[in-house]
């Protein structure tokens, strides 16, 4: 089946619905009806305020929750389906392979979702399971894990992207649906996942909600609960034009108090099927009856949003009020991937796209020659704010030379625009879902963008650096005189931060008066060359700053500890740990490393790092030995050879790769060069990696 014409602005629309639901839900998910209506009234809008200020009156706590957050609902989704790119974009994709997916990008007890314990999350149940050795789908399975754990909600909640990869291809949405959500769930929980994931990608096709229901409970079985539930709802909506009375009925039929477990499946799929019917074709009327309803609030929000995302396009969000400009379609998913940690939704969209391109035997998309930030799509603004309160943006069509759309900078005098690249300021004590990130943007690397002002204008890049105190300071490029409308190419080159990493990138314009810049594009590339250590400026003694350049790290080990005199004291108490920074741009580079081991099976430096399970690594091992190897779902010793090392002994160890060649020096010997030609792993990040035991480290240096 051919892909529709506007397959890739649908998807985007798709993905805004999902965020945007999610931080409309996200600040009281878990309140029942009775409860939002006493503290909230009814939800028509983003209330992350509100619940601020119930929980200063009410509670006497400070805190109000930040509209962007990280939330399972939009990482789950996201990464999960990064299996189809890291197995091939196979069609015929299994669940052992999703699973797999599963044990690379999420990092235990830190990542990802809800970590509730064994038989009590479903999603930390399956994880163990799969940790044992046991397969997808088994690793969900209601014979295994029992029917409650294996039926609640989170089956659904991860399954959007699985329809977008299937546009006008509901049957095959619905099977992708089923191996996905068997890595964690079983029974009812994957009907549900197959009902929504069939009916968005029915979305693509066909607008007629009837008919989408009838779609989506074409591919589960007659006897379900689910699909008596749809059918029951679809009875009570026709009988009854409030929303309020087939609530009734559902929680009298199909409520919290007649599923067990914390969110079973059941009530909440009531709910998005209550929220897409009587909301029809406006995105305020139907986010009100998801939200105010209550349960599992995000999460049904999320779906309908999505849903009705794909359906009508970017003009559902034309109707009512403005739900995109305070989202700015920022995304947070924190993985083992730490280089996606900081996202947006024409990223995401776009990885979405290529994914469902390369299924339909199509090839990927790269507006503007593969520029990060391209605001292709209308209204996108891929994370930019103003720096002033003057200052207003928004995207138009025009001053583009490579496509059709750009970011419009509106100023009088002096105007500046930023994106984030690494975790803001703000947001480094958000609540809830850890926020675990790498920048994307590094020292040694170069920037450049196009940009243009309507009238003469001086125009330049800048960075904002983390400093000592939590931070931040600008850092100016050359300015580059832009004669009244001409457009100019800027450029600039990250400096060395002095082990500080780079929060956000922005473009800075001045001139006499009021006028108007647009940003055509911005894009980085090159090798970065930097040094990973502790910045000279802090210092484990300092108690009253946040150690931001740790945050920078993707801790996938089991101690970290900030009050050692080493930089890198890492301990893993069983298994391999991974300390990981870096991004999946990165491809040719070296790896530099001076390590002490006291006590290990094995440890070392590793380089083209795509989480957990996905590396190159030169270790030193038990037995003196010395191993190059390589993991890609399972690890193979690409070679080794004796080599007797003593524990508190400093080794220099370098590891690079160059193409398919992978080369090892050990205290300035080479001691491996071979080329890996099956399956080679040609970018990802770099990481520590210590397995039972513990070792230390100064700086891991790279160029």
């Amino acid at each position: 089946m051919p892909l529709p014409k506007d397959y890739a602005e649908r998807v985007y629309a798709g993905v805004l619905g999902k965020i945007i639901g999610v931080y409309a839900g996200r600040p009281f998910e878990g309140w029942s009806n009775a409860e939002i209506m006493a503290r909230l009234g009814e939800v028509d809008y983003y209330v992350n305020n509100k619940v601020g200020e119930y929980n200063r009156s009410v509670l006497g706590l400070n805190y109000t929750p930040p509209l962007v957050v990280t939330d399972d609902d939009i990482t789950g989704t996201f990464t999960f389906l990064r299996a189809l790119e890291d197995h091939g974009y196979d069609r015929n994709i299994s669940a052992e392979r999703i699973g797999r997916t599963w044990l690379n990008y999420i990092i235990e007890n830190r990542t990802v979702f809800w970590w509730g314990g064994l038989g009590n999350s479903t999603e930390h149940t399956a994880y163990l399971r799969l940790r044992q050795g046991i397969t997808a789908p088994e690793s969900g399975s209601s014979d295994l894990n029992g029917k409650i754990v294996s039926e609640q909600i989170g089956s659904q909640i991860f399954i959007d992207g699985w329809a977008m990869v299937a546009p006008g291809d509901p049957e095959f949405a619905a099977e992708l649906a089923r191996k996905a959500a068997s890595v964690s769930h079983d029974g009812e929980a994957i009907f549900g996942a197959q009902v929504i994931a069939a009916m968005e990608s029915a979305a693509f096709v066909e607008s007629r909600m009837d008919a989408l229901l009838d779609i989506g409970s074409s591919v589960i079985p007659k006897d379900s609960v689910i699909y008596h539930v749809v059918s029951d709802v679809r009875g009570w909506h026709a009988k009854n034009p409030d929303w309020r009375q087939t609530f009734a009925r559902i929680q009298e039929k199909y409520g919290y108090d007649t599923f067990g477990g914390n969110v079973h499946i059941v009530p909440n799929h009531a709910i998005v099927i209550m929220g897409l019917l009587y909301g029809k074709d406006d995105f305020q009327t139907a986010m009100n009856v998801v939200n105010t309803a209550g349960w599992d609030t995000d999460c049904n929000a999320a779906n309908v949003g999505c849903l009705m995302g794909i359906r009508d396009g970017l003009a559902l969000f034309d109707r009512g009020p403005d739900w995109r400009s305070p989202v700015a379609d920022r995304i947070l998913m924190p993985t083992a991937d730490g280089g996606r940690a900081v996202s947006d939704a024409v990223i995401e969209a776009m990885h979405i796209v290529d994914a469902g391109r390369m299924l339909a035997g199509e090839t990927p998309s790269h507006p503007k020659n593969g520029a990060r930030f391209h605001f292709e799509f209308p209204g996108s603004v891929q994370g930019f704010s103003p720096e002033q309160d003057s200052t207003t943006i928004g995207n138009i069509e025009g001053s583009s030379i490579d496509g059709r759309r750009s970011l419009e900078v509106r100023f009088r005098d002096h105007g500046s625009v930023s994106t984030p690249v690494f975790i803001l300021p703000e947001e480094l004590g958000m609540r809830g879902y850890q926020l675990m990130a790498s920048p994307t943007l590094y020292p040694g690397q170069r920037i450049r963008a196009r940009a243009q002002a309507r009238y003469d204008s001086d125009l330049r890049l800048f960075i904002k650096v983390y400093n000592e105190n939590g931070t931040t300071d600008i850092v100016f490029g050359a300015s580059c005189l832009a004669p009244a409308g001409k457009p100019v190419d800027l450029l600039m080159y990250v400096p060395d931060t002095g082990g500080q990493p780079v929060a956000a990138v922005g473009l800075d314009g001045r001139s006499a008066g009021e006028n108007t810049m647009n940003l055509d594009w911005l894009h980085w590339d090159g090798t970065p060359k930097l040094v990973l250590g502790r910045p000279k400026t802090g210092g484990p003694t300092r108690t009253d700053t946040p150690d931001v350049w740790r945050r920078a790290w993707i801790n996938g080990v089991d101690q970290w500890e900030s009050h050692w005199k080493e930089a890198y004291r890492l301990v893993q108490n069983r298994g391999r740990g991974l300390l990981i920074q870096g991004t999946r741009e990165w491809n040719d580079y070296q790896a530099k490393a001076d390590i002490r081991i006291s006590l290990a099976e094995s440890a070392g430096i590793a380089v083209r790092v795509q989480g957990m399970q996905r590396y190159y690594a030169l270790l030193l091992c038990h037995g003196d030995l010395l191993r190059l190897v390589k993991v890609l779902d399972g690890e193979k010793v690409l070679a080794e050879m004796p080599f007797r090392w003593e524990a508190g002994v400093e080794y220099e160890l370098i590891l690079g790769a160059q193409g398919p060649r992978i080369r090892a020096w050990v205290d300035g010997i080479l001691m491996f060069d071979l080329e890996d030609t099956r399956l080679p792993l040609l970018n990802g990040a770099a990481a520590f990696v210590i397995e039972a035991g513990h070792m230390s480290s100064e700086a891991l240096s790279l160029n």
